[in-house]
């Protein structure tokens, strides 16, 4: 009964240069008892409001003589209880963060759902008593071309819609998806176009940090908390005070770190390696993985408190082949990059961007980058055709043997691959000191742990496999906490 009285005889003001928008808006709006009044230009408009008429606006971006974003902070200014719905083509994420920081009750993407924006407008007349919440300043000169998230399909509107909200907010965040869908991206988004923007943006990827190392990297260590300790480290919650924190492959998380990051998601404090002092840290966490976390959860490899904590807004990112319609904006994109770190200008002919569309993307957006940047390098004709693409799809499939691994490679280029992972991790920063003694346990705590398993536990055996004295033997069983098992093979 209060949604039907808070209809009738209210006004909702329409300002769109488009004459068929203003003429199905009228009669939708009118079919809810709305008296409806259109314009197609921002000066008409403005007039209105600032007469005192109308009860909510919707209002296009691009109009003849004013950008419809620029009045919104105009009108909250003189009427802070008007709520104002902005509908745009220019569907970026930039347009959706500016409507949202502006004070836009709620942005729609063109084409727009006539029944969702139906219900928007129902939605912002009920709440038009309530008082009005003051957005973040605006970010001002911002354009397209230096977005980190590219695609105007409808699955990236979504996706740009709820980021809008939630840069506004230091809510913990999960986004899941496929390799190479971006996650790290919408990680950037969030902090570079949130209140925490002039903070620290830290990142870690879980599944290139050895488990030993797991908690140092997190939490930093004091001198002399293990060997090859010589000074004092400071971890990653610490790094990214009052910015944010960005865990990638929060999945391959250990367990016993696991219990470590709930404590300081709970009460965000926490304690060096080897510290005893608490320490208060101020971030915001945005969690990303490519695995079903639900189901570790269920296998009991990921703790469900965590996954909650983590899990507040959950956001999952569409493989590419789900929104084809991007890969144009998207090869775009690539090329102009491409020639700004000087390779040659190019471009791609009808057949071949329709040939890119029908592709599967198994690596989504980080294979199509490559790709393009592979044709730009290697390709000698500006316009670039279906064979060139063709060429180059088939060399980049392998070709697949069941139960094949992926690739082979010795122990040695197995070690150095991880490594290499490793300090990618750091960015341009350094790994903590004693690395030396941090991989040699590493390698050694499998090592020994399967000459036991060889030998069922037989310690004499094992330490003859091993080539090393008993009491060594012994000695690294302790240091390295390595459970012995008997007579089990």
């Amino acid at each position: 009964m209060n949604d039907i009285a808070s209809m009738e005889g209210a006004t909702v003001l329409v300002a769109d240069d488009d004459q068929a928008i203003r003429t199905v808006l009228s009669r939708a709006l009118g079919g809810i008892d709305c008296d409806v009044r259109v314009t197609g230009n921002a000066a008409t408009l403005w007039r209105w409001i600032s007469d005192g008429i109308g009860d909510v606006v919707i209002t296009d971006v691009v109009m003849p003589d004013e950008n419809g974003l620029d009045l919104l902070p105009r009108i909250r200014k003189i009427r802070p209880e008007l709520r104002v719905i902005v509908m745009s083509a220019q569907n970026t994420l930039l347009t959706a963060v500016k409507a949202n920081e502006r004070g836009a009750f709620e942005y729609l993407p063109k084409p727009f759902d006539l029944n969702e924006l139906i219900n928007v407008v129902k939605r912002a007349l009920v709440e038009r008593s309530m008082p009005r919440h003051a957005k973040g300043a605006d970010k001002g000169t911002e354009d397209d071309e230096n977005l980190p998230l590219i695609g105007r399909s409808q699955a990236m509107q979504e996706i740009y819609r709820v980021l809008a909200r939630l840069v506004g907010t230091d809510l913990s965040v999960l986004v899941t998806g496929e390799s190479g869908t971006g996650k790290e991206l919408i990680a950037r988004a969030l902090h570079d176009f949130g209140k925490r923007r002039n903070g620290p943006f830290v990142a870690i990827n879980m599944a290139a940090i050895p488990r030993e190392l797991i908690e140092s990297e997190l939490f930093g260590h004091e001198k002399g908390a293990f060997s090859g300790a010589t000074n004092r480290n400071a971890g990653r919650f610490e790094q990214a005070d009052r910015g944010t924190l960005f865990l990638d492959e929060i999945g391959d998380m250990p367990l016993e770190a696991q219990t470590r990051l709930l404590r300081v998601l709970q009460d965000g404090t926490f304690t060096t390696v080897g510290g005893r002092s608490a320490i208060r840290t101020n971030v915001r966490i945005v969690a990303a993985t490519h695995r079903d976390l639900r189901q570790i959860v269920s296998q009991g490899m990921f703790r469900e408190d965590l996954y909650y904590r983590l899990n507040v807004v959950p956001l999952r990112l569409p493989p590419l082949r789900q929104r084809t319609e991007d890969i144009p904006d998207l090869v775009r994109h690539f090329f102009s990059q491409g020639a700004e770190q000087g390779l040659p200008v190019k471009g791609l002919d009808r057949d071949a961007m329709s040939r890119l569309r029908s592709h599967d993307w198994p690596g989504n957006v980080r294979e199509l980058e490559n790709l393009i940047r592979r044709l730009a390098a290697l390709y000698s004709e500006e316009n670039i055709g279906v064979e060139a693409i063709e060429a180059e799809l088939a060399e980049a499939t392998p070709s697949k043997i069941i139960g094949a691994p992926a690739y082979s490679e010795n122990l040695s280029e197995a070690v150095e691959h991880h490594l290499l992972a490793y300090f990618d991790a750091h960015g341009d920063a350094l790994p903590a000191p004693g690395m030396h003694e941090r991989v040699l346990r590493e390698v050694e705590r499998p090592l020994i742990s399967l000459c036991l398993a060889a030998t069922r536990g037989n310690q004499i055996k094992a330490a003859e496999l091993l080539g090393v004295n008993r009491n060594t033997l012994r000695k690294k069983i302790r240091e390295l906490d390595i459970q012995i098992v008997r007579g089990v093979k």
